[in-house]
């Protein structure tokens, strides 16, 4: 009895330690997760647990739910050919895979590609959204949900040069934003049946900023960002709570917490929605830390930035001052991540990961990993491992 108590005990702790990254920059879009302390912060092939090759090319991060880690890809001569795959956590084995074939465009830019936004999980099921605008859904063992060929209900919502924004899964609504030069909308898609719980004519414009999530008093307000602004809404209905009109990027997604949003506006600017709605304030405005492509990331009172010369800069999340700044080897595409564990992790274009420290009175990079293959995914972290992708890989690394 003793070593069954022991043997469930111990699953147990496995398990509630086992944090998921459920979507595009993990917890609320933000970069950040509570907790896995233990990540290494050593990328090396010591610590590389395992590398599988993967059927086609591929932008959009690893999700991982459970012992599942989950990426999307497209292949063949178009990319018509969407891939779903599902990989064990533990090894690198392949659980599952399931194809479809595009039904919307698959014109992109040659630096992007058709499988370039982020899955996502409400935990029990998987979302998998393409460039060419299909929506596919699974449960987590693979069995087909429903399916959506969005561009059959919104024949010019599509982009010449690649969609890239990824879903979020909200309380039973996938929030999606379509946005482009010609039908330029936002959905809100009920996850049970796959049917619009509600549609939102947006800006026209070309935009590649994904949803974020934050919390105003007792409800979840999910932010919509595009080169007019940001708008922020109830998640089940769809209507607006509130509104910043002020422009920002269309490129790096906004990052929120403690009931601010960080936005790539105007350089970077803080701005505190009220918990009754209506127009945030702005807290403060730094024309000089203006992210490039990477989105920004707050952590423990410091709001940190890469901007288009690789340049990291910390800065106090109170004021907009800057604390320290240093120079990583870039080019980026790729979002910074982070753990409870004091360091930053960021992939270059040239595949270059690098492991920044910030813990002391300046950043310092602490270790470097040459994957010899081009990078512009953004990183995924849960347990106490790290799991980035290429068009050709993906990697685990852990202690």
């Amino acid at each position: 009895m003793k070593t069954n108590f022991f043997l469930l005990a111990g699953i147990f702790l496995s398990l509630s330690a086992q944090a998921d990254w459920l979507n595009f920059r993990g917890p609320n879009g933000s970069g950040f997760i509570e907790g896995n302390k233990n990540l290494s912060t050593e990328l090396s092939e010591k610590t590389t647990a395992w590398s599988v090759d993967l059927p086609g090319r591929g932008l959009g991060s690893p999700i991982v739910i459970g012992d599942k880690v989950i990426v999307t890809a497209a292949s063949g001569p178009d990319q018509k050919e969407l891939h779903v795959i599902c990989y064990s956590a533990a090894d690198g084995s392949k659980i599952w895979e399931r194809k479809a074939w595009a039904t919307g465009r698959t014109m992109t830019n040659k630096k992007t590609n058709v499988a370039a936004p982020t899955p996502a999980s409400d935990g029990t099921h998987v979302y998998a959204l393409f460039s060419s605008n299909d929506l596919l859904a699974f449960d987590l063992d693979g069995n087909p949900k429903w399916m959506r060929g969005l561009m059959l209900d919104y024949p010019n919502a599509s982009n010449s040069l690649g969609m890239a924004s990824s879903p979020i899964a909200v309380d039973g609504t996938l929030v999606s934003q379509i946005e482009n030069d010609s039908q330029s909308l936002a959905l809100g898609i009920d996850t049970a049946t796959g049917t619009n719980k509600w549609k939102m004519d947006r800006h026209k414009g070309s935009n590649w900023t994904s949803p974020t999530t934050l919390k105003l008093g007792d409800q979840t307000i999910v932010a919509l960002q595009s080169n007019k602004g940001i708008h922020g809404l109830v998640p089940s209905t769809g209507s607006q709570f509130f509104h910043f009109n002020k422009g920002a990027s269309g490129t790096p997604s906004s990052v929120a917490s403690g009931g601010k949003i960080y936005v790539p506006s105007n350089g970077l600017t803080a701005i505190v929605p009220d918990e009754k709605g209506g127009d945030p304030a702005v807290l403060w405005n730094e024309s000089a830390q203006g992210p490039g492509t990477a989105s920004p990331i707050f952590i423990d009172g410091k709001i940190y930035t890469i901007n288009r010369a690789g340049v990291l800069t910390a800065a106090n999340a109170e004021t907009g001052d800057r604390i320290w700044r240093i120079r990583l080897k870039g080019p980026f595409s790729s979002s910074p991540v982070a753990a409870e564990n004091g360091h930053l992790y960021i992939f270059s274009e040239k595949g270059i990961g690098q492991v920044i420290d910030i813990t002391g009175a300046e950043g310092k990079v602490v270790s470097e990993i040459e994957l010899n293959d081009t990078i512009l995914a953004t990183p995924s972290i849960s347990g106490d491992a790290l799991y980035i992708r290429s068009d050709k890989k993906l990697w685990k690394f852990a202690k």
